[in-house]
């Protein structure tokens, strides 16, 4: 072959990657920040208030991609290239009209490997299609419960709800309690379902009874986790990066406990970047948690503190 990687084979996925390389090579050049996963590369950047130079420089790399990607036989597919801005409401008008003089299309909300972000991250279009997805796989559970077992219909749950509610539920820290109660709904319907419980019965029993972590407990284990496999070498370079080990000036007991650095912020938008939640989150926790020697002994020591937080009064 000429060009091009054959569909299907073995060495698909390396010679896939071996064959977009150079479009890396252009971003740096550019110095924009990028990731990819698969065929789909997101590139991005910050700006300052009023500083609208970055962007001259995106579009510019954007050209030299569309070129590169004529001559190396490909098509930048414009009706699956998305743009947003994300900030305060006030400025992300002033570079979407910037951006607009720049024949750049912005939009309001995109897809991103399942999850739906909007300009201001409030993350209420993900919840609702997660809500409508978990509420049409129950009730398809709900009328097939009086033909299977109940081991079989909590396997069910499991994956076609759980799932759903669990995945990337990371990005969910410190939503409003009106948001994040729409997906502790979904839980406490999928447990109404294997308990054949009423709406007006209290469901936290069963809950503790089926050893499930409510939803705002998930959400921290997650992160908590991506903490311990980050300094541990188990993690992403991207979120190592963005935690340090806290130092102090003069010797103090804390020296050695693996305890993090917690970066000061300047707004409540601030407190709940993951470079802020996160190591405040993991100082929280025993040294016992922190410094767990396993995976496996570090994911059953914090469900159980996180469970006993949950369902002790």
């Amino acid at each position: 072959m000429t060009c091009g990687v054959p569909r299907g084979s073995i060495l698909a996925p390396l010679l896939f990657n071996l064959y977009m390389l150079p479009l890396s090579q252009i971003m740096r050049k550019n110095q924009i920040s990028y990731h990819s996963y698969a065929d789909d590369t997101q590139i991005y950047l910050a700006l300052l208030p009023n500083d609208y130079s970055p962007i001259d420089t995106l579009c510019q790399c954007i050209d030299e991609m569309s070129n590169w990607m004529c001559q190396n036989f490909l098509q930048l597919n414009k009706e699956k290239t998305e743009m947003i801005v994300f900030g305060n409401k006030d400025e992300v008008l002033k570079v979407n009209a910037y951006l607009g003089t720049k024949g750049q299309t912005t939009k309001n909300k995109v897809k991103n490997l399942g999850v739906t972000l909007e300009s201001d991250l409030s993350f209420n279009s993900h919840v609702k299609a997660v809500s409508k997805s978990a509420y049409y796989h129950l009730k398809n559970i709900a009328r097939i419960r009086c033909f299977v077992s109940s081991e079989d219909l909590e396997k069910l749950v499991h994956a076609f709800i759980s799932s759903r509610v669990d995945y990337c539920n990371g990005l969910l820290t410190g939503l409003p309690k009106k948001t994040v109660r729409q997906l502790q709904l979904i839980q406490n319907a999928a447990a109404r379902i294997l308990t054949r419980t009423r709406k007006s019965e209290h469901i936290t029993p069963f809950l503790r009874s089926f050893h499930w972590l409510p939803v705002t407990f998930r959400i921290d284990f997650k992160v908590l986790l991506l903490v311990y496999k980050s300094l541990n070498g188990l993690g992403p370079k991207y979120i190592t990066d963005m935690l340090t080990e806290y130092k102090p000036n003069r010797s103090l007991r804390s020296l050695g406990s693996y305890k993090l650095e917690v970066p000061r912020v300047q707004s409540k938008q601030g407190e709940l970047a993951f470079s802020h939640y996160a190591p405040r989150c993991w100082n929280q926790l025993p040294e016992m948690i922190r410094c767990a020697p396993t995976l496996g002994t570090f994911k059953s020591r914090l469900k159980t503190l996180l469970f006993s937080c949950a369902f002790t009064e």
